[in-house]
């Protein structure tokens, strides 16, 4: 497949790198020093599971002179998911799946706003990786992928695309309703995503304190209901399987807004509890433990002041 991935951070790094290594036609859009690092000696992945390799690339900083792809990863941060669509609009053709494996649950609504309905694929990323260094990702823990188009057919091109990841060794599965996916991630990274970053602790932490495991608890029991009232059919248990999962989480893991708020970077903030408050809003549904971590973190919302 010929695959144009936006954004070789953690996530389009780490899962680029292994479609590439398995033969796949993949060009990063990428920029500064990550993309003349990968230029000039390729994408290296420094695995805690897999090992460390290198993978030589092609990288570019604009898709100009580029053919129409058969899909386009979204790999970039929420709140720059307009403009990396603007920015590969010339390689999406009729039939190119645009998929999303970013954080949230209204990025494939920002697609299909932008490119027409029918574009968009849904996805998840399980996966803990960041940039290290330039060209370099490091890899920490799991590497799944679930996509599914927004309207529940199986179709041929998310069927291709889940047996591009799988022949690459990742494993994949085609979901036929991936509203539901994301909506089941969205509530476990927004209770890790807020709790290890307003507390500025590991989930071993924060399991270990009562006060801060019951808060933990509470964004999650929150934006089930939330989700439940969006129309979304999530299972019944989803909030005890959620915190049984966060359980078992290894105890210095964090999360990617733990990440950019210590190193003083924009936070997807937006993206996981303000479009969470909001929604509740609208929908009168009460997101009180959701609002205070949100309030609490927005004045680093646009990173170091």
């Amino acid at each position: 497949m010929r695959i144009v991935i936006v954004g070789a951070g953690g996530v389009g790094g780490y899962f680029g790198a292994r479609l590439a290594r398995a033969g796949q036609d993949v060009t990063f859009l990428a920029r500064g020093a990550h993309l003349d690092a990968i230029r000039g000696g390729g994408l290296r992945i420094r695995s805690a599971v897999e090992g460390e390799y290198t993978v030589p690339v092609t990288a570019v900083e604009k898709v100009a002179g580029l053919a129409v792809a058969d899909a386009v990863l979204l790999c970039v941060k929420s709140f720059d998911t307009e403009a990396a669509v603007e920015q590969v609009r010339t390689v999406v053709g009729p039939d190119t799946a645009v998929l999303s494996l970013q954080n949230g649950v209204d990025n494939e609504d920002k697609i299909d706003a932008l490119l027409g309905p029918g574009h968009a694929v849904g996805g998840v990323a399980y996966v803990f990786a960041a940039i290290e260094a330039p060209g370099v990702i490091a890899h920490t823990f799991s590497g799944r992928i679930v996509l599914g188009e927004l309207d529940g057919r199986v179709t041929p091109r998310a069927e291709r695309l889940c047996q591009a990841f799988t022949a690459a060794g990742i494993s994949a599965g085609v979901s036929d309703d991936i509203r539901r996916v994301l909506w089941e991630k969205y509530l476990m990274i927004s209770a890790q995503a807020g709790m290890t970053a307003l507390t500025r602790s590991t989930i071993g932490v924060i399991r270990a304190l009562p006060p801060t495991w019951r808060m933990y608890r509470l964004i999650v029991a929150e934006l089930a209901a939330l989700g439940r009232a969006a129309g979304v059919a999530l299972p019944a248990d989803v909030v005890e399987s959620t915190v049984a999962n966060a359980g078992k989480m290894a105890g210095h893991l964090s999360s990617s807004l733990h990440h950019d708020l210590v190193h003083g970077k924009r936070l997807e903030l937006e993206a996981l509890h303000g479009h969470a408050v909001r929604l509740g809003e609208r929908l009168g549904v009460p997101t009180p433990t959701v609002f205070a971590v949100y309030a609490a973190l927005t004045p680093f919302a646009e990173g170091a002041r």
